[in-house]
Order: structure tokens, then C-alpha cells, then sequence
């Protein structure tokens, strides 16, 4: 049995990692199924592991205890609770689909594995410089462009097989990134970033993706995930299943569970989401 511990996106592409350093690359086309053992237990923090041995609910993606969550975030950039960081940071524009787009900021020596994270389907860099110039440039874009600094996933899933060809993601990102530099003292300072669109549709796998029927709700004990993967994006794969439906499994309730692997043609047999209503179904 394995632990599995959510997707790592590498310059190979997807990769599963599993709890003591293993890692299983995901290449589309091919089947994945297994099967969830026992009670979902806690996954810990900053490598350490959860000191009660908490269970935690099937359905959160988070995949702690409370008092392991708040741990885990005590030191966080994105909880603004380490300001004293050292290292040059970027800001940037993600953009998901058509008026889908966020602001954010990422470490420069990330590259770009934090929109790979994300499931940007393309993006642009603005800015770089220190830690609060570019917390504080994204503040400012995000009042002035209106847009937020999260998107959810769900909405994120709901557009991944209707998007525009490229070219037209690529001149909506561009027009957002002139907004942008027309916005007074935006960039007071940060380096300003010459524009150039990136788009990581292909890597994702996402041309000629179907609409999704519905998204994994939760494991159980028992329970079966399985289908042949034909995308991967930020922490989401496209299942097609034995039904021809795709089905999307959020990676994030993975971790914390015993795995073990399922036949090659099972049928899936955990809780779903319906796609169109949002409803849970028993059986998809």
C-alpha cells in the first residue's frame, strides 16, 4: 500500500508523489485506478508527522488537522505570514479561461512551477523585486483591474474543454498585461517584465478535451478511482472512464490515504459531483 501526497509538476510534465520521496510519473493515454484503504489520517506539516494521528474528512483538499493546518501556514507567503523573505519575487497574471484571471506573486527561483500548480492555462509576467513590492503591486492591480488573487477550481474545471484557440488567449492576456502598465505607479517598485503570453494548454494535455460529467467528491474505504488519463492540470486529472464519461479527480483528496492498486477497466465507485447540477451522486 502507498501514501500518496498530491502532484508535483518537474519539467517532465506530472508527477505523483508518494510519502517517503517516491514519485510516478503521469502520462496521458495510459489507465490509473486504485482503490482507498482504512480512514484518511493526517498528513502533518512541514514533514512532520501529525502528533494525535488525527483522521480527517474525506472531502477536505487540504488534508490536515486544524492544529496541523495552522502549523503549516505559521511561515507562509500566501498567508502573509512570513514577510522577511530574502529572495526576488515575481508578479504575474493567470489566466483559466475566458474572464477567468488572477493576480499573484511566486518566488523567481520557482520558475514557473506555481502556474503549473495553478492550472494557468497561460500566463504573463509583470514585475520583480523584493517580497512586499510585489505583495504590495499585486494589492494594487488586484483593486484596479478588479480581478482576484484565487480562482476556484471549480470554476477553473467547468471551462478547461471550451476554451479559445491560443491566439485569442494569448490577445486577452496581452490587452490585460496593457491595462496594466496603464495603471499610475503600479511599478513604482518592481522591475517592470517585458510581455510575453505563455501557454501551457499542451502541456496540460487539454486539446480536444471533453466536458467533464462530474469531479470526485470524496474517498472511501472501498472506494475506487479509475480511467485513462487524458489531462493533468494544477492538481486536477481528467479520468476517461470505463462509461466514456470524464471524470476529475482533484489530487488534493488523495493525500493522507492507503492506496492500493485497482484492475486495469474498474468502474468507479466513490461519491461524485455532477458537473451540470452540483449535486453528489451516489455512484458514477
Amino acid at each position: 500500500m502507498w501514501r500518496c501526497v498530491g502532484v508535483r509538476w518537474a519539467d517532465a510534465g506530472a508527477l505523483l508523489r508518494w510519502e517517503g520521496g517516491a514519485v510516478s510519473g503521469l502520462q496521458y493515454g495510459r489507465e490509473l485506478g486504485f482503490r482507498a484503504v482504512g480512514v484518511r489520517g493526517c498528513v502533518g506539516a512541514r514533514g512532520n508527522r501529525c502528533p494525535v494521528g488525527a483522521v480527517v474528512p474525506g472531502a477536505s483538499t487540504g488534508g490536515r488537522c486544524p492544529e496541523c493546518a495552522r502549523l503549516d501556514r505559521a511561515r507562509s507567503v500566501a498567508a502573509d505570514t512570513l514577510v522577511d523573505d530574502p529572495r526576488i519575487y515575481r508578479v504575474y497574471l493567470a489566466w483559466f479561461g475566458p474572464g477567468l484571471v488572477k493576480v499573484g506573486i511566486t518566488a523567481e527561483e520557482r520558475g514557473d512551477a506555481r502556474l503549473l500548480e495553478q492550472g494557468a492555462v497561460v500566463f504573463c509576467w509583470l514585475g520583480r523585486g523584493a517580497l512586499m513590492a510585489a505583495r504590495r503591486t499585486e494589492e494594487v492591480l488586484r483593486r484596479a483591474l478588479a480581478v482576484p488573487d484565487r480562482v476556484p477550481y471549480a470554476r477553473k474545471r467547468a471551462v478547461r474543454h471550451a476554451l479559445p484557440p491560443a491566439e485569442a488567449r494569448a490577445r486577452e492576456v496581452e490587452e490585460l498585461y496593457r491595462r496594466v502598465v496603464a495603471v499610475p505607479r503600479w511599478a513604482e517598485t518592481l522591475e517592470v517584465v517585458e510581455f510575453a503570453a505563455y501557454d501551457q494548454g499542451d502541456v496540460f494535455g487539454l486539446d480536444g478535451l471533453p466536458a467533464p460529467s462530474g469531479s470526485v467528491a470524496e474517498l472511501v474505504d472501498g472506494g475506487v478511482v479509475a480511467g485513462r488519463l487524458i489531462a493533468a492540470a494544477g492538481p486536477d486529472l481528467h479520468l476517461l472512464g470505463v462509461d466514456g464519461r470524464c471524470l476529475v479527480l482533484d489530487t488534493r483528496l488523495l493525500s493522507g490515504w492507503e492506496l492500493v492498486a485497482a484492475p486495469a477497466g474498474a468502474a468507479v465507485t466513490v461519491p461524485v459531483l455532477r458537473a451540470a447540477v452540483g449535486e453528489q451522486d451516489g455512484l458514477f
